[in-house]
Formats: structure tokens, C-alpha cells, sequence
């Protein structure tokens, strides 16, 4: 139990630097070659942040623990909505009233029901309906582009170009780049294996669905870059970061992620998940939507009812999980 915990903690940390490499060398590869930063920024880095996930779900797909990877997917993103919020939040209030904000919300609720209307027509998730989701993420950085070339004003763009402006440390020269690469896919690869084998182990060892561990730790170890992103905007007074971050991850994270996962194998959903989880996943999208409508910022208080939030939802998968 000690070594898998060990190794699960180590295949995160190892994930996660290897999708940051990965973006950083490619990005850097782009610019070097003369593609233009809005189309790195919309693909290239908003793949490339999204890897990690993407890597564990397609892995545990192909390893018969797919319950595992939906699991992810829905716990990361309730996971985005109230830690990556809610710590933020308690640090510094979060605006909401930034343009495009509304716009990027809705298409976040919209993704959400897709996705459950999707589990509720075939269960486990079919080629087809991973087809259906993975159009959707095509549709929806059309759309960025969209409206990038007409001008738009819109965080998740800001957020996914930045790399682009040399603030974030990419490699100066070509041949670092493909270094950077390469240690990044191999780092995506064997991440990707040790939690999937080890999240796997320890859910036998303590005699708990896939589900569960994917839901909780695998969760939150793969929304730790969006975490810490955010609250170090947040400490560096530019909470505003926050909004554009978790949104578009959790765009991702059901489109991209779970549309891969689908292409890959069929993707089974845990039958709790019917009757709680994905409620649990819309209603923080909605009331995420909710406060952006009204214009009203994040306070402290807010960011304090996220968190005791999300520990109520982990207390409900230690209570209620198990079976």
C-alpha cells in the first residue's frame, strides 16, 4: 500500500512535468518554425495542458480500469470549480464581470449536459459518442478562432497565447526544444502508467471502486496545475486568471479527455455516478454560471463554502463510495 501510494504520488509529479515540457518544447518548436501564436495557443497548448489527463484516461481505457478515467474526468472538474476557486477565492476575490466570461460559462454548462446525456443513452460510452464529444472540442476551438480573428476579448484565449509572449520559459534554441519534447511525451507515457497501474492497486488494496480513487486522488493530483496556477495569480493579485483556467479545462477535460477515452475503448461509468456525481458536476457549473451572470465576485466567504464543499463531496465518496 506504502510503495503504491509512493509510486501513484511520483506518477503525477512525473505527468505533470512531462505535459508541461511537452508544451513548452512544442510551443517553442512553432515559434521557431513561424506559426502564428494563436494557432500554438489553440492547439498546441490547449492539447498540451490537457495531457495529463487525456494521457491517464486513454491508458486506463486500454488497461480494463476505464472506470478510472471517467472517474477523473468528472472529479477534476468538480474538483477545477471548488478548490481551484474556492483557495484562490480566500486569498483574494475573484471578478467575474471580465468580457467573454459568460460566453466560455455557457459553453462549460453546455458541455456538461452533453457529456451526462450522452452516459444516460449507452453506458459504457461507445466510439460514437466519444466521436460525438471529440467533435465538440474541434467545434469549440473553431470557435475560439473565430473569434480571436474578429478581435474578441476573451480569457481563455489571453490564457492560452500567453506561452507565446516569452513569460513562460521556453527553450531558446531548436535542438533544446526537441529535448523538451521528447522527455515530455516519455514523461507523459510512464506518468500515465504509474497512476493507472497504481491508483488500481490501491483501489484493491482497500477494496474500493476505480471509480472512487479516480474521483479523489487521481482527481485532484491531475487539477494540482490548475491549483497552483490559480493561486499564485491569485497571491500575485491577478485572480481574474482563475475563471478563464477552469473553464476551458473543464471544456477539455469532458470533450477532449472524455471523447479520446471513448475513441479508445469503451468507457464505463460507475452506476453511482448516475445518481450523484454528475449532478454534483452540473449544479457547481451552474452555480459557477450563476455568480458570473450576476457580475458578483468570488469573496472569501464563497471561496470557503467551495472548500467545505468539495470536503462534504469527499466525505460523501469515503461514506457512500465504497460500494
Amino acid at each position: 500500500m506504502a510503495l503504491s501510494s509512493l509510486l501513484l504520488v511520483i506518477g503525477i509529479v512525473v505527468l505533470i512535468v512531462g505535459g508541461d515540457l511537452l508544451v513548452r518544447g512544442a510551443a517553442s518548436l512553432a515559434r521557431h518554425w513561424g506559426v502564428p501564436p494563436l494557432i500554438v495557443g489553440l492547439t498546441i497548448v490547449a492539447f498540451g495542458t490537457s495531457a495529463p489527463e487525456l494521457v491517464v484516461a486513454v491508458q486506463a481505457v486500454w488497461d480494463n480500469a476505464s472506470q478510472l478515467a471517467s472517474g477523473n474526468i468528472v472529479g477534476s472538474n468538480v474538483a477545477n470549480v471548488l478548490l481551484a476557486l474556492g483557495i484562490p477565492a480566500m486569498i483574494m476575490a475573484i471578478p467575474t464581470n471580465m468580457p467573454g466570461v459568460a460566453r466560455n460559462a455557457f459553453i462549460c454548462v453546455a458541455a456538461t449536459i452533453i457529456f451526462i446525456f450522452l452516459a444516460f443513452l449507452a453506458n459504457p460510452l461507445q466510439i460514437w459518442q466519444g466521436a460525438i464529444l471529440f467533435f465538440g472540442i474541434i467545434t469549440y476551438l473553431v470557435y475560439m478562432f473565430r473569434l480571436a480573428k474578429a478581435g474578441a476579448d476573451d480569457p481563455i484565449l489571453a490564457e492560452m497565447t500567453e506561452i507565446e509572449e516569452g513569460e513562460d520559459g521556453l527553450p531558446a534554441h531548436q535542438l533544446k526544444s526537441v529535448l523538451f519534447v521528447l522527455i515530455g511525451l516519455v514523461g507523459l507515457v510512464v506518468g500515465g502508467k504509474l497512476i493507472v497501474d497504481h491508483a488500481t492497486n490501491i483501489a484493491e488494496i482497500l477494496g474500493v471502486p476505480e471509480a472512487v480513487i479516480g474521483l479523489t486522488i487521481v482527481a485532484i493530483g491531475t487539477s494540482l496545475p490548475e491549483i497552483a496556477t490559480v493561486v499564485v495569480a491569485a497571491y500575485r493579485g491577478h485572480p481574474e486568471v482563475a475563471i478563464g483556467n477552469v473553464l476551458g479545462s473543464n471544456v477539455f477535460n469532458l470533450f477532449a479527455v472524455g471523447g479520446a477515452a471513448a475513441l479508445a475503448g469503451p468507457l464505463s461509468i460507475k452506476k453511482e455516478f448516475f445518481v450523484f456525481d454528475f449532478w454534483v458536476m452540473l449544479i457547481t457549473s451552474i452555480v459557477l454560471l450563476v455568480f458570473i451572470l450576476g457580475r458578483s465576485p468570488i469573496g472569501r466567504k464563497t471561496g470557503l463554502a467551495f472548500v467545505i464543499a468539495y470536503m462534504l463531496y469527499l466525505g460523501a465518496q469515503a461514506k457512500f463510495g465504497m460500494a
